[in-house]
């Protein structure tokens, strides 16, 4: 449908991982986390180029054994823990650009830490991102936590977050959604230009299932990822 379209996916996985060492290759019911990412972007019928973008070789190893490209190696300063996912994804564009004169029309950002991801959640991102015109498409989940429940601390107290709601059902509050920070299509052009994974000013979704939207930073999200893989095979 896109042939016209060169479409790269990137996949970020940055050695040193602090609140989870080792994450991004640790295994997860048998297979390393950053192994479900490349497996649902190779399953995608549109994206014609996979890349990791590692400064760790380990990781870099655990990559190609998976059927990704790593085509280079990021430098340190792409690589720190203040480093914005931005900049890691601006460099492999320029990389790709400067040493192999590819440049991909739109970009998909698959995140490896949300290894419930499908490829078919890859494919709906990027169908809707070309069908509504819009700069970027993203993945998204409805929120079970309201904000119209939440609160704030005001020394021993505590205080609304929003002031005035009128009491309603919970099931008559409008649906509200949040990034489960799976999948980011953004056209190139926004991404070099603008310096935006994805642009809130015209930015399109696609609706994950909260089951599939774990997105894993600690341990305790690991050991919610290994109960939910058991109940899934």
């Amino acid at each position: 449908m896109y042939t016209d379209k060169k479409i790269l996916c990137t996949i970020l996985a940055r050695g040193g991982s602090k609140r989870l060492p080792g994450k991004n290759i640790k295994p997860l019911g048998g297979v390393p986390l950053i192994g479900y990412a490349i497996r649902a972007a190779k399953g995608s019928q549109y994206i014609d180029r996979l890349i990791v973008s590692t400064d760790d070789e380990a990781i870099a190893r655990v990559a190609k054994a998976e059927g990704a490209e790593v085509p280079f190696m990021r430098p340190a300063e792409f690589a720190a823990d203040t480093t914005l996912v931005i900049d890691a994804v601006q460099h492999a564009i320029t990389y790709l650009r400067e040493n192999e004169s590819y440049t991909p029309d739109a970009h998909v950002l698959v995140q490896l830490t949300t290894p419930f991801v499908q490829k078919e959640d890859i494919d709906a991102a990027i169908e809707t991102f070309f069908k509504t015109g819009a700069n970027s498409c993203v993945s998204v989940c409805e929120i079970t936590d309201r904000p119209e429940v939440m609160y704030r601390r005001a020394g021993e107290r505590i205080t609304p977050f929003i002031e005035n709601i009128p009491s309603q059902r919970h099931q008559d509050m409008p649906k509200l959604f949040r990034l489960n920070g799976a999948v980011y299509v953004t056209s190139t052009e926004v991404l070099m230009k603008k310096g935006l994974i994805y642009d809130n000013a015209d930015c399109a979704a696609i609706i994950m299932p909260r089951a599939r939207s774990i997105d894993i930073d600690t341990p305790f999200d690991f050991k919610i990822a290994e109960m939910l893989m058991k109940d899934r095979s």
